[in-house]
């Protein structure tokens, strides 16, 4: 039954671990597939955004094209900034964050401004785009980082080409300055988490526009970043780390642009991204802790119920085995003399009717020897009933020592007589086993002053089953016996008598 219990623990234990491991290992699952959805959902955003951003650089750059063309036609500068204005206004319906349109000479002083008049004396010479331009001769369009508005102070982007003369010599720069606001504006359609951000910056690590607006991080350089040395080394791709600006764990998604040297990243919180999968994890966690509850409480329950049949059959098997030990003990008491240890008269009386019926069966013989204790109330007067008793023990002891058979049987008849039951034994054989029961009382020399022979003594009546076939013969037996023990106590007792003659102590 114990092992029954550690059957039920074990049971219960493995539903517990089984279901527990199951449930944890489905919810990983779960939060793995919930950030890989992010991460996709990031990418395809900000694959959709530098279509956006690519777009208003191309048609900034087709603008650009177009001004230099238009400067390059012959005419009065008045006539070129009629022109400029009105190629600027035919564009700008297709160029949202267009914010104006410069020329600059050679030596960085401003020729044309779409938006109106020059001041007199504005000069540009110094700023990175011009100096990029004066310095390295090349055709390609260069985007800025983000500088400020000479005349608004607004910040924005600079795409600028460069202006040769006929020679290919430097002639100037063309720029078109693209506002903040506007792309803000763009990306501000875009619904975000709280801790989202969409960013454009230069492939060398470079913020140009960054949402949700904040000015200390216009331009910021994050070239020497390990984050962005780390994660963005490729065309697009997707990453994971805390960041270096407001320590905050988002999940990234890049895109760089395959005609400009810009990229479009999207991030959104960690956090907020694994909200709806963190609630229903919770919830989850709080049915399959219910039903785990539930299962342990009817398990423990029943090895309880267990542990209680168990101590309940241990019980009865307890209570059976002291029923056993008192029915053992009844069966004793029902066939023992409480006094003398030896076979009470039941028993003598069943043992003999038994092996009479044996002798019958088998033609063997059947002796029985039938004691008497000389004097013994004289003893008894003499000394005590309690001395009366060690006495009759003391003989019954010597007695039962000396029958070696297992078939003979030593039973207390009644009082002070007692009785030796000797199966397959004939009347020869009785006398000896008759002559050694007197020598070993003898040599128990227990004193008896009342007695003609000084000490306790024993009669003894021996007598032979002689015909099995009559009627009652274990009666007759005894009636023989009883006979012989008679006629020795009449001889002068301390001697043995049998059916045929009796013999002196």
């Amino acid at each position: 039954m114990k092992r029954d219990v550690r059957l039920a623990k074990t049971l219960l234990a493995a539903v517990m671990i089984s279901v527990s491991a199951a449930t944890g290992w489905q919810l990983w699952i779960s939060r793995e597939q919930t950030l890989a959805a992010a991460d996709t959902n990031n990418l395809n955003l900000a694959q959709a955004l530098n279509i956006y951003a690519e777009g208003i650089f191309t048609q900034s750059d087709m603008l650009l094209q177009g001004v230099t063309e238009t400067l390059k036609a012959d005419g009065h500068p008045h006539a070129h900034l009629q022109r400029v204005q009105s190629l600027v206004e035919r564009q700008k319906r297709l160029l949202d964050p267009l914010d104006g349109v410069a020329v600059l000479d050679a030596r960085g002083d401003w020729l044309i401004y779409s938006k109106g008049q020059v001041p007199p004396g504005t000069n540009s010479a110094h700023r990175p785009y011009f100096v990029h331009h004066r310095d390295k001769r090349s055709n390609d369009v260069l985007i800025s980082p983000p500088l400020r508005n000479p005349f608004t102070g607004e910040w924005g982007i600079t795409v600028s080409r460069r202006l040769e003369d006929d020679k290919g010599q430097f002639a100037g720069v063309v720029v078109i300055g693209l506002g903040l606001q506007n792309f803000l504006r763009a990306f501000g359609t875009i619904a975000l988490p709280d801790t989202g951000t969409i960013g454009l910056s230069t492939n060398t690590g470079q913020m140009l526009v960054l949402y949700p607006y904040r000015e200390k991080y216009v331009g910021l350089d994050f070239s020497k970043s390990v984050n962005f040395q780390r994660h963005f080394s490729g065309t697009s791709g997707t990453a994971s780390f805390r960041s270096s600006v407001d320590g905050t764990k988002r999940l990234y998604a890049f895109r760089k642009s395959d005609r400009y040297p810009v990229l479009t990243t999207v991030a959104v919180g960690r956090d907020q991204a694994l909200q709806a999968w963190r609630h229903q994890a919770l919830l989850t966690l709080a049915v399959v802790g219910a039903l785990l509850t539930a299962v342990a409480a009817v398990g423990w329950k029943l090895i309880i119920n267990i542990g209680r049949r168990i101590r309940a059959e241990a019980s009865l098997m307890a209570a059976r085995e002291d029923l056993l030990q008192a029915n053992r003990r009844l069966e004793i008491l029902a066939t023992q003399d409480p006094l003398t240890g030896l076979a009470n008269r039941r028993s003598f009386d069943e043992v003999l009717a038994q092996e009479s019926r044996r002798a019958a069966r088998e033609g063997t013989a059947l002796s029985l020897l039938l004691l008497d204790l000389d004097c013994f109330k004289s003893f008894n007067d003499a000394y005590g009933h309690v001395a009366g008793d060690q006495c009759l023990r003391a003989v019954a002891m010597a007695l039962r020592r000396s029958i070696r058979r297992p078939g003979d049987l030593v039973a207390r008849y009644g009082g002070e007589e007692l009785a030796i039951v000797l199966p397959s034994t004939g009347l020869q054989g009785a006398r000896k086993v008759a002559e050694l029961m007197l020598e070993q009382v003898r040599a128990l020399g227990i004193t008896h002053s009342e007695s003609p022979h000084g000490q306790v003594t024993v009669s003894i009546g021996v007598a032979t089953l002689q015909d099995p076939q009559s009627h009652a013969p274990e009666q007759r037996l005894v009636e023989a016996a009883d006979a012989a023990l008679y006629k020795a106590k009449q001889g002068g007792r301390n001697c043995w008598v049998s059916q045929e003659e009796w013999v002196a102590g």
